[in-house]
């Protein structure tokens, strides 16, 4: 018999982007490398514009982006999961860990722990629904770090050259500090998200922030209203027409 050291598992990380924030991604990533040391297989499964997003993630981390043009609700799940099997016949791969925080992905847990894969959940803590760590060997649940942005010192204005000097000390000008950044709550920067799109303070279809949300985990059935769910946040997101809305932007960008 062999006294040979068994090499070390290989490991399959498959991303669902559309799902997990990119602060939630860069930690699932540190922690899979404290465990297991090498993660053989990166790839994040996404929109067209989501990976123009994350893109400087992307290449940071290796991360190979299987982009998927939409053509229903489900269409990126399904390209995860038809991958994740293929992958898991062609590449046999010891660990598949799928990263989402959608309970959807149950069915596929199963079959590939029938292929003989350990199979791990990561989600975003907050968008996790109770059942889904069911379906897992082992489940983690990683918090969205709120970082704020650096804010920038407005420059000094130089005093003009012809101006006469005083006798007297003249005190050095004071440089005017910027208000600082708002910190929006936590359902707002979910909605941000959820729906990239509005950041810039543009009207978004009631609709489709309505998709979004329901994608992402804020909405949880077809029939939630996303009026309703806006009207909530009313101080934070403007919906338009007020008596029958169709479209929703945020109040934020444009300083309101």
């Amino acid at each position: 018999m062999s006294n040979a050291p068994r090499p070390p598992e290989r490991v399959a990380l498959l991303i669902d982007a559309d799902n997990l924030s990119a602060d939630v991604i860069e930690q699932a990533i540190a922690h899979l490398l404290t465990q297991f040391g090498a993660i053989h297989f990166r790839r994040a499964y996404c929109s067209p514009q989501k990976a123009v997003d994350l893109m400087d993630l992307f290449r940071r981390h290796s991360i190979r982006p299987m982009v998927n043009v939409p053509t229903g609700k489900n269409s990126t799940d399904i390209a995860l999961a038809v991958d994740a099997i293929d992958l898991a016949m062609s590449e046999r791969p010891g660990v598949v860990v799928i990263g989402s925080s959608d309970s959807d992905y149950a069915p596929l847990a199963q079959r590939l722990r029938e292929k003989g894969c350990r199979v791990l959940g990561i989600g975003q803590a907050g968008k996790t629904g109770s059942e889904s760590p069911l379906a897992y060997d082992d489940f983690i649940d990683i918090a969205h770090r709120k970082v704020a942005a650096p804010v920038k010192a407005s420059p000094v204005p130089r005093a003009r050259a012809a101006a006469p000097r005083s006798r007297a000390a003249v005190a050095a000008p004071v440089p005017v500090q910027p208000p600082p950044a708002p910190v929006w709550p936590a359902d707002v920067i979910g909605v941000l998200e959820a729906v990239p799109a509005l950041r810039g303070g543009a009207a978004v279809q009631l609709n489709e922030a309505g998709e979004a949300l329901r994608k992402h985990g804020l909405l949880k059935s077809k029939s939630a209203s996303p009026s309703r769910y806006f009207k909530r946040l009313e101080a934070h997101f403007e919906l338009a027409p007020a008596d029958k809305p169709r479209t929703v932007r945020f109040r934020g960008a444009r300083g309101g």
